[in-house]
């Protein structure tokens, strides 16, 4: 079963809780802070396509 480590957005308002959301200023920033928590949480990053990107353990 995968497990939702994290999730990077562009506009906070479209998440609400169960995981720790981080919110970028802005598309590179977004990529950037995925990648990093990518690695970090050693999981995988998923990108939603809509500002929207999940960091999951699978």
């Amino acid at each position: 079963m995968a497990t939702i480590k994290a999730i990077a957005v562009l506009n906070g308002k479209k998440v609400d809780g169960g995981a720790p959301i981080f919110i970028a200023e802005n598309e590179d920033e977004l990529q950037q802070l995925a990648f990093d928590l990518e690695k970090i949480l050693d999981a995988n990053a998923h990108d939603l396509k809509n500002g929207t990107i999940i960091i999951v353990e699978h």
